[in-house]
């Protein structure tokens, strides 16, 4: 592996949403790639973990923007510490902001900051989220989530199929298969 590395981690929330416009304008040719498909408050990232065991000494991480990266404030400066120990140079293109290996009080302070503004920013989009979907329920046009046909789930429930893998066919969670369990008084079948 050579020295002076451009990574590239890349994260969005939901399967169907796209990472293409994430540092696409950098001009950057990028010798490794790492990208999730999570929820920002997803504890496990395995592309983020697994950049975090490969970056090197003089490697670079270019990251969209610092709520791509981490979960919370604490998470950040983590991460920040993990990469400036590895002597990685962290930069997050959207705030114009590069993190060597030498951090400072200062930049520790500016970067709790930003950190922080991000955690705040996510709190008030899930407020306001929350509030819209309070508003279309008062005027009747919020329904939730379609009801899941439990018939499939009971049908499988009573071939002694497993939790998991009545889930893994039907494209639903496994606390759904075993709701409809218990609702059913069908005894779980687990690998």
């Amino acid at each position: 592996m050579t020295m002076n590395q451009q990574i590239a981690y890349r994260r969005v929330s939901t399967l169907e949403q796209r990472t293409d416009r994430q540092l696409s304008d950098t001009g950057i040719q990028f010798d490794f790639e790492f990208e999730d498909k999570c929820s920002g408050s997803t504890v496990t990232r395995p592309a983020l973990e697994e950049m975090c065991r490969f970056v090197r000494k003089g490697d670079c991480v270019h990251v969209h923007s610092i709520d791509r990266l981490a979960r919370n404030t604490r998470h950040l400066l983590e991460l920040v510490e993990s990469f400036q120990a590895k002597g990685v140079t962290l930069r997050f293109h959207k705030e114009g902001l590069e993190f060597g290996a030498e951090l400072g009080s200062a930049g520790r302070f500016m970067l709790t900051m930003l950190g922080a503004v991000a955690e705040f920013e996510r709190a008030l989009i899930r407020e306001r989220q929350k509030e819209g979907i309070e508003q279309a329920k008062q005027r009747g046009v919020y329904r939730g989530r379609p009801a899941r046909d439990k018939t499939e789930i009971r049908k499988l429930l009573s071939e002694k199929i497993p939790v998991g893998e009545i889930a893994r066919r039907l494209n639903c969670s496994t606390r759904t298969v075993q709701r409809v369990a218990r609702e059913s008084s069908t005894d779980i079948t687990t690998p």
